[in-house]
Parts: C-alpha cells; structure tokens; sequence
C-alpha cells in the first residue's frame, strides 16, 4: 500500500506538469485549429531560462537567503519570456498561413520547432545545464512514504496555475473573447473582437505555462537540455489528445492520466517501457471513444 501511495505522489507530480504543457496544445487548436509543434521548445526555452536566472541568483547569494522569492521571480520571468518568444513565432510561422493549406501549416509548425531547437543548442551549447540544489533539498517521511518539499512545490504551483487559467477563460471577457473566437472568428469579429489579438493571447499563455513547466522540470530532474521538449512534448500532445484536443478540462485531466499510468507502469512493470504505456492507454481509450474522453462535452470546456 506505501509503494501505490508513493508511485501515486510521483505520478500526480509528473501528471500535473504534463498537463500545463497540453494546455498550450489544447488552447491553440481550439481557437485556430492548429497543433502547434514548436510548443515543446517553448517548455525547453523556459528550463533554460530558470536555470540561468537560478543560477545568477545562486552566484550572487540571493537564493539561499531568499529562495522561494527567487523561483517566483525566475517563473514570471521565464514565462513573460516565452510569451514573448511565442508571439513573435506566431507572427513569423502561423499568421501568412491563416488561410493556407493544413499541410503548409504543419510544416510550418514542425520548421520551427526545428530552428528553435538548434538555436538553443547554438546558444546555450550541446552539454546539459545543471540547476542549483536548493530545491531539491528537504523532505518529510511516513513509513516508507517520501515526499520532498520540492514535490509538494510543484504540485501546489500546478494547481495555482490551473486554478488562474480557469479564471481567466471561463470568468473574465478576455476569455469570453477566447471562448467566441473558437465557436466562430467571423462572428466574433463582428462584435468587435480582434481575432489577431486573441489568437496571439492564446500562443503567448500557452508557451507561458509551458514555460512553467519547464522550471519545474529542470527542478525536479536536477538539469536541462536543448533536446528535452521533444518527448514531454510528444506526450503532452497525446494527453490533449487523450483528453478532448480542445477541450481544457480534458487537457488537465489527460496530463493527470498520462502521468499516472507512465509512473505506475514503470513501478509495477518495467521502467524499460515507461515513454511506451502513455501511448497504450491514449490507443486504448481513442480505439472506444474517438473524441478523447471530454471530446464531446465542448459547450462548457472549449477553449
């Protein structure tokens, strides 16, 4: 019973990461119906960012007398960067193809995943960058039950951050705008909302959590490399697939799942085959339901 309680801690910490990164999947192909496969290298830019601010601030002394204020300031920081950046991939990748073929969008998308994964390679150079180990001490034990404070950060963060972007698209008029932009861009436009500004809003939020996301990771794994958004990227996408792809409840719930099943099926399997039974289940529950578990249910959870 302490091994299924410990491997269901480690799979909620997992699940909640891979769920801010399917986020970005799920907002984007629910306003403009695009899978954005550069959104991985937007969760790479925001590890690399963390640590270098991290690190900046370790080397200065500020991060052992104030670290939780460090890491919130390396968190906006680094998401209000790759909003940035994501905006201006917008800009350059998507917006001369809004009304271009579905083929010429996703070369596009897959170019620049390309161009933006060499050039943190170029910039930050081909060996793994280690963050500080602030974070990773401290823990607390029940039985043979462990939990290190850096989990429960991460886990409380994720929640914050989910909590914030459920606000700002089901309770305020920018995500009312979001919500009508999906349904219908000409209407929308009609009444007076900038689909241009929405469409960018919702890549600069996405690559903001995915951002995030990337902190955590580098966090809880100890470093970050050029290379690391290509496979949490691929299993995000399969748990926006999972969950509904446009749906943003079925996005939260698909990382949730994928996160679990992949630490429990290393734990009571293998560890060998870990990257492989978060596609099994998404075969398995896409083989029933087609639409992903909240495919359907779009009135209340689209984006």
């Amino acid at each position: 019973m302490e091994f299924f309680i410990q491997q269901l801690i480690n799979g909620l910490t997992l699940g909640g990461i891979y769920a801010l990164i399917a986020l970005g999947y799920t907002m984007v192909y629910g306003v403009i119906q695009l899978i954005n496969f550069a959104h991985g290298e937007f969760f790479a830019a925001g590890g690399y960012i963390g640590v270098i601010l991290l690190s900046f601030f370790a080397a200065n002394g500020l991060l052992e007398s104030h670290p939780w204020i460090c890491l919130a300031a390396s968190l906006v920081l680094a998401m209000g960067y790759c909003a940035m950046l994501a905006m201006a991939v917008e800009k350059i990748a998507y917006k001369p193809l809004r009304h271009a073929s579905r083929l010429a969008v996703l070369l596009s998308a897959l170019g620049m995943s390309i161009f933006l994964q060499n050039g943190l390679m170029l910039t930050q150079g081909v060996y793994d960058k280690p963050y500080p180990t602030s974070f990773s001490l401290g823990r607390f034990e029940v039985g043979q039950i462990t939990v290190s404070y850096l989990q429960i950060t991460i886990v409380l963060i994720t929640i914050a951050l989910l909590i914030l972007l459920n606000i700002l698209i089901f309770r305020t008029r920018i995500g009312k705008a979001m919500r009508a932009t999906a349904q219908d861009k000409t209407m929308s436009s009609l009444v007076g909302i900038s689909s241009n500004r929405i469409i960018s809003l919702t890549f600069a939020l996405g690559a903001g959590l995915a951002a995030a996301a990337g902190i955590m990771v580098g966090l809880y794994y100890g470093s970050v490399s050029y290379y690391m958004g290509f496979v949490p990227g691929i299993k995000a996408f399969a748990a926006a697939v999972l969950g509904g792809i446009g749906s943003v409840t079925g996005a939260m719930l698909g990382g949730l799942i994928i996160g679990l099943v992949e630490i429990f099926g290393a734990g009571y399997i293998s560890g060998q085959y870990k990257d492989v039974f978060a596609f099994i289940i998404l075969i398995s529950v896409l083989y029933f339901m087609p639409n992903g578990i909240m495919g359907e249910n779009v009135d209340d959870t689209r984006v």
